[in-house]
């Protein structure tokens, strides 16, 4: 589990392609303080297992489904990534709920500047729409946001906009974000399951059967 705040820039620095999977070694000196084998780091918001750390890097495997899920395949030697450690029972949640599950991807649409913030748009398809309200929550690339819009539920391309400030911008890597880059999405884990509730409890409804139709006795005729 974890809040979506952002510990650490780190940097990936070795790619192994195993058949299907990936082997990545990412260094991020910072998350690997108090850190081992088999625990959890979120890299881009996709939650990955510790199986190797040195004191500056760390090594996890990505399987065939994140890898289609995610950005994670088109990581490249020297990228920059978000990083988060697994939340600390107890400590403060400065964002929200982030499984780092994530849903899939989204791609930036329009980037509008402002004096010390940022506006991103992102496409968002017909599927995961429903799940994403405005002012509610949402994590890209692992970043803990708020949705400051959302587009009309008639429009037939459906959008979220995220506004960002300047910490934001600078500390994660959405601030190097252009038109038409990719990132990973993970919507509120609360909507997810309220949707899910509502699915199962519609289809436990009884149909609605037709009323029985009425029964007329004839009475016998006296014969003449």
């Amino acid at each position: 589990m974890f809040t979506g705040i952002i510990e650490e820039l780190g940097q990936i620095e070795r790619i192994d392609h195993t058949g299907d999977a990936a082997r990545l070694t990412i260094r991020g000196p910072l998350v690997v303080d108090g850190v081992g084998h088999g625990d959890s780091i979120a890299v881009q918001g996709v939650c990955l297992t510790v199986v190797e750390r040195t004191p500056d890097t760390f090594t996890a495997d990505v399987m065939k489904q994140t890898l289609t899920m995610s950005t994670l395949s088109d990581a490249r030697i020297g990228s920059p990534v978000n990083l988060e450690r697994a939340a600390l029972v107890g400590g403060r949640l400065g964002g929200h709920i982030v499984q780092g599950h994530i849903d899939g991807t989204s791609t930036v649409l329009v980037i509008t500047p402002g004096e010390a913030w940022r506006v991103l748009r992102f496409s968002v398809n017909a599927r995961l729409a429903k799940l994403v309200v405005d002012k509610g929550s949402i994590a890209i690339d692992g970043v803990s946001l708020t949705v400051s819009n959302i587009s009309p539920a008639t429009e037939a391309s459906q959008w979220f906009e995220v506004s960002l400030i300047p910490e934001t911008l600078a500390a994660t890597t959405l601030g190097g974000l252009a038109v038409g880059d990719r990132v990973n999405i993970e919507t509120d884990i609360l909507a997810r399951h309220i949707e899910r509730m509502l699915a199962l409890s519609a289809a436990a409804l009884p149909s609605q059967a037709s009323p029985p139709e009425s029964q007329h006795a004839t009475a016998p005729r006296s014969a003449s």
